[in-house]
């Protein structure tokens, strides 16, 4: 799952990587949420990439009030090709989603309900920008309005990730752009090994504070690292060893 990510790159260097000649300015973000706007590069009709702000929480063309629809943050890579929600813009929109990095949450597997998640910042090892891959889908009102939103491609994690969470966020990378994006030529059964757990060396994932829960805090503080005392598993000795005899 991805729940919340960053993207802190600047505008020159998101546009030099896709390829743009230019991108509209943008402030940078640490603490991107659901219903945020999200930036989604796709192909316009022209089959020239372009970079579109969208809703971060897909929503169908055949749901009726997105008011009483849960919003989908994520699709899974193995299955968006043939659920009802997601099959449509698997097909026909396609897209790449720039990231700094992203945020996810760990509990140990024995603990207590009430044990506190710890959160990581798991970004790009060798630093620079990460590329999801991601859907969009225009939602289109009764009464003509529209609302372009989107979700992110989800797959198994890989070993590194997959000591703290079971997902993660598909990987697009630079030599695959093009054939990510070409709706019109390839469908989702062309572009289906691309969608496997990028290799575990990739990511960077650092223990940071519980100050990114908050959506309020959106500040480069919050990716700061922090120390985590290691739970303490050595079985102890009794205090008077005679009762080893007992």
């Amino acid at each position: 799952m991805c729940g919340r990510f960053s993207l802190t790159a600047s505008p020159e260097e998101v546009a030099e990587l896709f390829g743009l000649e230019e991108l509209e300015a943008f402030p940078p973000r640490y603490n991107i949420a659901p219903t945020q706007p999200v930036l989604m590069m796709s192909i316009d009709a022209a089959d020239r990439r372009v970079g579109t702000l969208v809703r971060w929480g897909f929503v169908p063309g055949w749901v009726k009030d997105p008011r009483e629809f849960t919003l989908l943050l994520n699709a899974r890579s193995e299955t968006a090709a043939t659920k009802p929600s997601f099959r449509n813009a698997m097909r026909h929109r396609r897209t790449l989603i720039p990231a700094s990095g992203f945020y996810e949450w760990f509990r140990p597997p024995n603990a207590d309900k009430n044990t506190k998640k710890q959160a990581y910042w798991i970004t790009p090892a060798c630093g620079g920008i990460v590329t999801f891959g991601g859907l969009m889908e225009t939602w289109c009102a009764a009464e003509g309005s529209e609302i372009d939103t989107g979700c992110i491609l989800t797959t198994q994690s890989n070993k590194q990730i997959g000591n703290i969470h079971h997902r993660m966020p598909v990987v697009i990378k630079p030599e695959n752009f093009d054939r990510w994006l070409d709706c019109k030529n390839l469908e989702p059964r062309d572009v289906e090994d691309l969608l496997q757990p990028v290799e575990d060396e990739y990511f960077r994932a650092v223990p940071i504070s519980d100050s990114v829960n908050k959506v309020a805090n959106s500040g480069p503080e919050i990716q700061r690292e922090i120390l985590v005392k290691k739970p303490d598993t050595k079985v102890k000795k009794p205090a008077d060893d005679q009762l080893n005899l007992l």
